[in-house]
């Protein structure tokens, strides 16, 4: 030791107490070289000069942060800047933290199903397929609801265009939404249904011909706003104050249909609305439109009250 060393040097023990680590904490990091002794004694115990209280508040800050040794002695040696660590540690955290929102919510969603060990197996894999995995997945149910069909195009790429995209960061709520509309997509008897509603379609289609697409559109928007018109008017679908309402809606898809509006036709009309009423074909768009975080579809309560006024038309 110099004895005209001209500032105080610290033991590890004075070092502990006046920063409240452990003296074995300290030992450890200067072992490692992070905080290097500046001296020793005779007897060889390690001395510490003023700067290694300003190192240990360093170290201390970078380990609680979750930085590793070897990087601490790289910022403490300069070889790169405390930024630069942070910046990649900052990123790390994202990804760590996206990890655990996404553990947590599967959790929760085990916890609110009241889920079995099979189930909460199900829930996980399902919950961490890849974006590629999400995608195959609706596109095989698309495959086998519509394939070998003489489908609507515009419709096709409509249910393609749709596809569920759960963010990196889902909230619970979308969580849920994603599980629910991969169990529904891959239910047998859910596909079945789609299916022999787009054949129904199909047959629609070569006795009538093809709709033209704007058509098509047009007459959705008027089932909505004469619907909307009706209910927000509070008349029931199946009493006398619907008529008009129904007259107008009719008109216009025997327009597209290129049908002549009757009792025939709607009789007919009823009948393609029923075979194509699985309202689980209405849950599949309201759980994509969580996912994405779209406006809930509302064509649903329309074609609702639109088919309940054909069928009281029809039992009249």
């Amino acid at each position: 030791m110099d004895d005209d060393t001209a500032y105080p040097l610290h033991s590890i023990g004075e070092l502990a107490r006046l920063t409240g680590l452990t003296v074995r904490t300290i030992r450890f990091w200067s072992d490692t070289g992070v905080v290097p002794p500046t001296d020793r004694t005779p007897a060889g115990y390690r001395l510490y000069g003023p700067d290694a209280l300003a190192r240990l508040g360093l170290v201390r800050t970078l380990r609680d942060l979750g930085v590793g040794l070897p990087v601490i002695r790289q910022v403490l040696e300069r070889e790169i800047t405390v930024s630069e660590v942070a910046a990649v540690h900052a990123e790390a955290l994202d990804v760590q933290i996206r990890t655990l929102r996404l553990r947590q919510a599967v959790l929760r969603a085990v916890a609110g199903r009241g889920s079995t060990p099979e189930e909460m197996e199900l829930v996980h894999k399902l919950a961490t397929l890849s974006e590629q995995e999400r995608r195959r997945l609706i596109n095989e149910f698309i495959d086998s609801a519509f394939e070998g069909l003489d489908v609507d195009p515009d419709f096709l790429a409509s249910m393609r265009d749709g596809m569920p995209r759960l963010p990196e960061d889902p909230s619970q709520e979308q969580l849920d939404a994603w599980v629910e509309l991969a169990e529904l997509v891959q239910d047998e008897e859910f596909r079945a249904g789609i299916r022999r509603a787009a054949e129904d379609q199909t047959r629609a289609w070569q006795e009538s011909g093809r709709p033209d697409g704007e058509r098509t559109k047009y007459a959705a928007q008027v089932i909505k706003e004469r619907t909307a018109e009706a209910r927000q008017a509070g008349i029931a679908p199946d009493g006398p104050a619907a008529r008009p309402y129904v007259d107008r809606i009719a008109a216009a898809l025997a327009e597209v249909s290129r049908r002549e509006d009757g009792p025939e036709f709607r009789a007919w009309l009823l009948e393609r609305l029923e075979a194509g009423n699985d309202p689980r074909y209405g849950k599949y768009w309201r759980l994509v439109a969580v996912i994405n975080g779209w406006a809930l579809p509302d064509m649903e309560p329309a074609t609702e009250w639109f088919a309940a006024a054909l069928r009281a038309g029809v039992r009249g």
